[in-house]
């Protein structure tokens, strides 16, 4: 018994009999993004049709009007209608539109949108600014339904992510936007 004592106490020391080893998968990322933009200046230009509605109660046409073709590329027109009260003194109601369309426009004559810049300061009446208008839209479509957005200018727009984690954004100028992020995971299966 001693000798199996004596064994035991040996195996031990010298560690033949381990313990389990712990299974554990551990995952740790660690993710940074700066996101910078300036927006584009656009345009978006609908062109729209002539109309002509009218509509009454007690009223007779004598002559309706209504659209009326013009010559080349020019929208439709109207002409007058001519109305009369149905029944003298009795009450009447007459309701009468006109929506004048947009000009059918060559094709390639549509105005470019382009950065404008300005490099010198002219004084006086005529004065252009100092500074640099980026993305300016000088001459706008003329239809029905437009839409225009001139376009950002970066100005001291910057971003930057540090090793420790710190987040730094320089706002820049209209039309920007920047963004920062730090996302650290720690995964243990």
């Amino acid at each position: 018994m001693k000798k199996v004592l004596s064994l035991i106490g040996m195996v031990l020391m010298t560690g033949a009999v381990v313990a389990p080893a712990a299974k554990a998968d551990i995952i740790h990322t660690i993710s940074a993004s700066t996101q910078l933009r300036v927006d584009a200046a656009a345009t978006d230009a609908t062109r729209i049709g002539s109309s002509y509605t009218v509509q009454g109660t007690n009223i007779t046409a004598g002559t309706m009007g209504g659209l009326s073709a013009q010559t080349g590329t020019a929208a439709a027109g109207h002409t007058d209608g001519v109305y009369t009260v149905t029944t003298a003194g009795d009450a009447f109601s007459l309701s009468e539109s006109f929506t004048a369309g947009d000009a059918v426009n060559t094709i390639g004559s549509g105005v470019d949108v382009t950065a404008h810049t300005y490099t010198a300061e002219v004084t006086g009446d005529n004065a252009a600014p100092a500074i640099n208008s980026y993305g300016t839209i000088m001459d706008l479509p003329a239809f029905g339904n437009t839409v225009t957005t001139s376009g950002g200018h970066a100005g001291s727009l910057a971003g930057t992510i540090a090793t420790d984690g710190a987040i730094g954004l320089t706002a820049g100028g209209a039309g920007t936007t920047a963004t920062g992020q730090v996302v650290t995971t720690l995964t243990i299966n």
